[in-house]
């Protein structure tokens, strides 16, 4: 099985989950490519960023949505079209976890893998 994180991205971000104010969020696209079938999900998590050091992630504020699962292989068209897909999907994922991520205060430089 092979993993890749086509995108991650950290953003401020406000969301309580288990009593812990959470003040920042990675997104992430990833693709799973095995035998012959790949996956595409997204996923975010909050955590707390309790200061600018902070990026210490906590998994138990983390949801995620398959965008697409099938025969078939890793491409950058398909990056590309599922990339167009996070941002929409991020904000789902953290509305289920009644959360809000800031598009707009990135903390630190997208990564595309």
């Amino acid at each position: 099985m092979k993993v890749i994180d086509v995108y991650e991205q950290y953003f401020a971000a406000e969301c309580t989950y288990s009593g812990v104010p959470r003040h920042a969020a990675v997104i992430k696209l990833t693709a799973t490519s095995d035998a012959g079938t790949i996956t595409y999900e997204v996923g975010v998590s909050f955590f707390p960023h309790n200061d600018p050091e902070d990026f210490g992630i906590s998994y138990d504020a983390y949801g995620s949505e398959v965008l697409f699962s099938d025969r078939g292989r890793r491409s950058a068209k398909r990056d590309e079209q599922y990339l167009q897909e996070v941002q929409k999907t991020a904000d789902r994922i953290a509305g289920q976890l009644n959360g809000t991520i800031f598009w707009d205060r990135p903390l630190i430089e997208a990564r595309r893998g």
